[in-house]
């Protein structure tokens, strides 16, 4: 008890000494700001460019910058990616973000869809996506956001729709490795599995690789690709 005693008394003098030295740092700093006339930093607001693409709003530039931030597209060698807990928790995006992250960019990417339960491309896929990557206009960030339907299990979904999203990037990689090195760079991959809000048939609207084919289940296992015009 006595030793346990001691632990605790000397980790809580290590706490009271670490609070005094930033209390004094704090201090010391407001009274350099008066003497200087400086301010605190405050955190950077997203701005439209004029230069942007019209949906690059304020709105749609925070929450670009948190699913990118959060999900590992800046900086560091590693695979970047999202699965569902990860964008939930770690860039809290919820249904309304993710409409409000992707509906914009309608003109801009595609669809593309998939049999129930496969990851395979057929070949309108496959030109569709080539078609979307060939059509960078100087964008940095190409996403992939996988989806699957309702039908199994969470897991299953989840994995699925990370096969998926794979099939995408592993068909531009395929394609394009040899002429641009930095793909692994540049593709953003999410996959969400059936975790987020199911998505309505008017997502046919977009264009989609099948669509003669085209439902509300089938928009649901699918993958979203788009590139990404805003500047952060």
């Amino acid at each position: 008890m006595k030793a346990a005693g001691v632990v605790g008394l000397a980790a809580g003098c290590v706490i009271l000494a670490a609070s005094a030295i930033t209390v004094h740092g704090q201090v010391r700093g407001a009274a350099e700001r008066l003497k200087t006339g400086a301010t605190l930093e405050k955190p950077k607001v997203a701005i439209a460019n004029d230069a942007e693409a019209s949906y690059c709003t304020p709105a749609f530039k925070e929450v670009l910058a948190r699913v990118i931030h959060a999900c590992g597209l800046v900086g560091g060698d590693s695979r970047r990616g999202c699965q569902p807990a990860d964008v939930k928790t770690l860039a809290s995006i919820n249904d309304d973000d993710f409409n409000a992250l992707f509906t914009p960019l309608k003109s801009r990417g595609a669809v593309i869809m998939f049999d129930d339960g496969q990851d395979k491309l057929d070949d309108q896929a496959k030109q569709i996506i080539e078609d979307r990557w060939l059509d960078r206009r100087g964008a940095r960030y190409f996403f992939v956001v996988a989806r699957a339907s309702k039908s199994g299990g969470a897991d299953f979904n989840r994995s699925l729709s990370h096969k998926r999203a794979n099939s995408v990037l592993f068909d531009v990689s395929d394609k394009f490795k040899d002429k641009d090195p930095d793909i692994d760079k540049e593709v953003g991959l999410l996959w969400l599995g059936s975790e987020f809000a199911q998505l309505g048939k008017d997502y046919c609207d977009w264009n989609v690789s099948r669509p003669g084919k085209c439902s509300a289940e089938a928009i649901n296992r699918s993958a979203f690709i788009s590139w990404v015009d805003c500047q952060l």
